[in-house]
This record gives structure tokens, sequence and C-alpha cells, in this order.
């Protein structure tokens, strides 16, 4: 979690279009996690029924990258981290109708919670107002995510983190590659420091351990140990960008952060 929660800073530290940061993001993390597998003998076979799966995964991780990083451009890394984790409410509505479990009727007072955290999170309904709609792009990015881990779940227990990665990232390097026909070199390399640290720290490292972790933990633990992310992140963002959030974030991530976690205490009860 710590590792992943770099990615809100540096979402914001990176000055580059946001299909360009996610391609170059992208490249990079492949070509490390594809080094790692072969040096540590990491099968990269993928059966024949899972293959679909595997790929509509990578391209979900694809856009909820995509609108993760516009939401984080267009607020800051509190309101883009705390939109974003909306996922584990959205997860308990999807899962009923994906996986065909039965619908909870608290899962309604909690998607309540969700929505009074949203309320302080957005400054008015507005939509020509760059924070409203970093906060639905925050939202629909969850949406994605909570799709995407919903999918990999049934597919962590049969194959290893930095393989299902390798796919990923490389899925998603594959579809953004036209982007850098729009920038030039000189223009990419001015910010290595930051896509580096994307590529290694947040992607390489941090999502190859926590898609791991689905071996190890429920869904339910995973929710509560991820609800420390969006923290991590505003400090990490507090630290190195000056980026204060104020009294109306706080009450907001209270509500969000809030539902996560009875949820997932409930869960594991």
């Amino acid at each position: 979690m710590l590792f992943i929660s770099t990615s809100g800073a540096l979402g914001r530290y990176v000055q580059l279009p946001v299909p360009v940061t996610i391609a170059t993001r992208g490249v990079l993390a492949f070509f490390l996690l594809f080094l790692f597998c072969r040096w540590k003998g990491i099968s990269l076979h993928i059966r024949s029924g899972d293959r679909f799966m595997v790929l509509l995964s990578g391209v979900l991780m694809c856009l909820h990258w995509l609108t993760y990083f516009y939401a984080l451009q267009m607020s800051n890394v509190a309101l883009g981290m705390l939109s974003l984790f909306t996922y584990p409410v959205i997860t308990a509505f999807l899962e009923p109708l994906i996986l065909k479990t039965k619908f909870q009727r608290i899962h309604v007072l909690l998607g309540i919670l969700v929505l009074c955290g949203l309320y302080f999170l957005t400054p008015d309904l507005d939509f020509g107002n760059s924070k409203t709609l970093a906060l639905v792009l925050g939202v629909t990015s969850a949406l994605f995510y909570a799709l995407r881990n919903i999918i990999l779940k049934s597919k962590a227990a049969s194959y290893h983190g930095s393989m299902l990665m390798v796919y990923q990232t490389g899925i998603i390097g594959f579809l953004l590659l036209p982007a850098f026909f729009f920038i030039d070199g000189q223009t990419l390399l001015s910010q290595w420091e930051g896509i580096i640290a994307l590529a290694v720290l947040t992607t390489a490292i941090g999502h190859t351990l926590f898609l791991t972790t689905f071996k190890h933990f429920s869904m339910t633990s995973v929710s509560i140990i991820s609800s420390i992310q969006p923290i991590y992140g505003i400090l990490i963002g507090a630290i190195f960008l000056s980026e204060i959030p104020t009294v109306a974030t706080i009450i907001g991530g209270t509500f969000i952060l809030g539902s996560v976690v009875i949820e997932s205490i409930r869960t594991s009860r």
C-alpha cells in the first residue's frame, strides 16, 4: 500500500500528457517485470480458457489508470485518491451482479455513506468546474478498478502476481503506444525521474505485491489493508507537493474510508 500510494503524488508531479505518462509507465514496467519473471523462472503461460479474462482485465486496468491520472491532474492528490476509494463499496454492489452472490441490504447504507463523502468532496454540481469533473473521473476509475479486481480475484490463486502484471502492463503499453507519436523524446526524458518511480515503485513493486496478497487474504482483508492507501497518499502529497487537504476533504474522506472499514470488518465477522 505504501508503494502504490506514491501514484497520487507522482501523478501530479509528472508534467506529461496522461496517455504518454501511462504508456511509458506500462512499457517500462512490462520490461522490468518480464525480466524478473525470466530471472525467477516464473511461467508466463496462460491457459486458453483464461486468456480473454486476462485481456479484459488489462483493458480495464488501462482505463482505470487513464481516468485516475486525469482526475489527479484536474484536482489534487486528496480528491483524486479519495474518489478512487469508492471502489470497495462499488465492488460490494457489483459482486452480486457478476458473481451471483446474495445482495445484502446494508450495502445500501454504505452506499449512502459514500454519497455523503462525495457530497463533501464536491465543490458544487457545476460540470464546468475542474474538481467536479475530477470527482466524476475518480469514481469512474473506481468502477474500472472494481471490475478488474473482481475478474482477477478468481485467477490470482492460479498465477503468480508478477506474471499477471506482465500481461496487464503489456496490454496497457500496447493500447497506448500511439501516444508516443505525439511527443518528442526530449520532453519525455525531462520527466524521467517521475516516470521511473511510477514504473518501478508504484507499478512493478506495488501492484505486484498487491496482486500477490489476493492469494493469502480475502478481498475483505485486502479492502481493510487498502484503506490506509489514501492516508499514505495524502501525507506524501502534503510533504512533497505541499497539498494540504481542506476540512471538507477530510470530512468527505472520513465518510468514504469509514464505509470501507465498516464493510470489511462486517464481512470478516
